[in-house]
């Protein structure tokens, strides 16, 4: 970052956003939200197997039946798995295809036709129509054969209709509708189609196959998850065998690395508080949801490098339990890594954790002191927080107000432009269609389909949201996006003006963007920024005061 020698915060050179590849090796771990629920995948002979099982009871069996009365859905199959070409299959009904020359990778969507209901046989629809009539009026129905009559239409006549038109749509072989057509089943309690349609996207999905073929693979499993369990303990029974500490940072790493989406977010943020910050002498930084702590490294480094000496820093670090697995040990080691590096640039530097979920956040564990200058930072964490719709205690709320009381000179948020807090299911499924079909879609610019580790970078950074998300309802979803339009709404609630963010970070934030994709897209708009892939907006970052 070039700065003019006016500016009084020239001295915070490129090292505000950028780490030489060593120091990155050494710090710079990205700052995510909790991994404590995660989906599993185990590796063998016979290609990835995609299971969703809990550490004591299992997630996605289709014959679901727990204390929580939940109905059972399918009657054969026991757990839902990914067969070696990645689509879900039940254990009982998975199968291998050796020999069939319409299993290739040269397959549209990776499956086996032969294991599909589409057909350009004539007399396999009209019996599969014919079974279906069955179904659904009783053996002595003769509609099919007496369709083309002349009659008066009813109901009957209307759901053979229906089901016709949805035989057509999977005949097309169009993923995406498809999927939206099943949702939309789940929604209106049509168990019949829903699970037709699921057992039709089973030889659809792959989770190494095209970016809708992926995210469908994730996306059917929450539809599942939402019929065979009564949504109050998917969350929980997400929890499987977790990869190793090390691995999973890794996965993380390289999401970091692909994306621009946490670095877009870190950067703004930082930059909006070393504009605030450049004349304080001490320092008070409080981070709700602390991760990693990586998003501090490069404000350090560059507040050493500030004409007239570095301040001296105090961060208190907030997160709950749920993160130590993905640091591999408690909020010390945070605050051990960023007093190693605050000393290694002689920036004078404190560290307080705070081991709480936000929702339990008080005052008193805040440390505010008198004389240090306050920046607060929420970074891709107040989604997390329930609001009115879900608690009478609205944390959401709560915490805006609790930390306007302090009297910050800045607060940053960063957060995904997507609403999916108090949206009904069916339109809940269709924005995290249309939002995550664009991260997939990004992913697969920078990350090479056959790169060994992408799928688990997909399982465990991004499916275990969008699983909540389906699946979930009332306390067990945490995923609660909202768009910049209702945050700057509740910030105005509390109290806050905008903070302008400034110039010279958008113009750094650009020059980062060039290092990807061209349909990457950066806009200013009412003080915001927002980052996006193509035409649809994904992160979205402002400040306040």
């Amino acid at each position: 970052m070039q700065a003019s020698q006016q500016h009084r915060s020239s001295g915070m050179s490129n090292r505000l956003y950028y780490l030489p590849p060593q120091e990155a090796e050494a710090h710079c771990l990205p700052q995510f939200q909790s991994f404590d629920h995660q989906l599993c995948y185990n590796d063998g002979s016979q290609g990835t197997n995609f299971s969703f099982q809990g550490s004591s009871e299992r997630y996605c069996t289709l014959e679901s039946s727990s204390a929580t009365g939940s109905y059972a859905i399918y009657n054969s199959p026991s757990t839902v798995s990914f067969s070696p070409n990645g689509s879900p299959n039940s254990q009982q009904d998975s199968q291998s295809y050796p020999s069939d020359p319409h299993h290739s990778p040269d397959n549209t969507y990776g499956s086996p036709m032969s294991a599909s209901c589409i057909t350009d046989d004539v007399s396999d629809l009209k019996h599969k129509l014919r079974e279906l009539e069955t179904v659904m009026l009783g053996p002595d129905s003769d509609i099919i054969n007496s369709y083309d009559s002349t009659f008066t239409p009813n109901k009957s006549s209307l759901e053979m209709d229906s089901w016709r038109d949805t035989m057509e749509m999977i005949s097309g072989g169009d993923l995406k509708q498809i999927l939206v057509a099943c949702a939309k089943s789940v929604s209106d309690n049509d168990l019949l189609m829903a699970q037709w349609l699921m057992d039709e996207l089973r030889q659809m999905v792959s989770v190494s196959g095209e970016p809708i073929q992926r995210l469908g693979a994730y996306m059917l499993e929450g539809l599942v998850a939402r019929l065979a369990s009564s949504g109050s303990s998917i969350y929980k029974a997400l929890r499987c065998k977790e990869p190793a500490s090390a691995d999973l940072l890794s996965y993380m790493h390289i999401l970091y690395e692909v994306c621009p989406y946490f670095k877009f977010g870190y950067m703004s943020a930082n930059g909006a508080i070393a504009e605030a910050m450049k004349d304080e002498n001490r320092v008070h930084i409080i981070d709700f949801q602390i991760g990693q702590g990586s998003q501090w490294i490069t404000l350090i480094q560059a507040f050493s490098a500030r004409p007239g000496g570095p301040p001296h820093i105090r961060i208190t670090g907030i997160d709950d339990s749920t993160s130590a697995y993905a640091r591999g040990g408690g909020l010390n080691i945070v605050g051990q890594r960023l007093s190693r590096l605050a000393e290694s640039v002689k920036v004078p530097f404190e560290f307080h954790a705070a081991d709480m979920s936000g929702c339990e956040v008080q005052l008193e564990n805040l440390g505010a002191r008198p004389g240090e200058a306050l920046a607060v930072n929420f970074a891709f964490m107040l989604h997390h927080m329930p609001d009115e719709s879900v608690s009478t205690q609205n944390h959401r709320d709560r915490l805006l107000r609790l930390v306007k009381s302090l009297s910050p000179k800045v607060v940053t948020l960063v957060e995904q432009e997507s609403n999916t807090n108090t949206a009904a299911f069916f339109p809940r499924f269709l924005e995290t269609l249309n939002y995550y079909t664009a991260m997939f879609e990004s992913i697969d610019v920078t990350l090479p389909r056959e790169h060994k580790k992408r799928i688990s970078v997909e399982q465990h950074c991004l499916a275990r949201d969008v699983v909540n998300i389906i699946a979930c309802e009332g306390v067990e979803r945490v995923e609660r996006h909202e768009l910049l339009g209702k945050w700057r709404l509740r910030f105005a609630m509390a109290g806050f003006t905008p903070y302008p963010l400034s110039s010279l970070v958008n113009a750094t934030i650009k020059r980062l963007l060039e290092n990807y994709s061209d349909k990457y897209r950066l806009e200013e708009r009412e003080g915001a920024l927002y980052l996006g892939w193509m035409d649809r907006d994904l992160v979205a970052s402002c400040a306040w005061k």
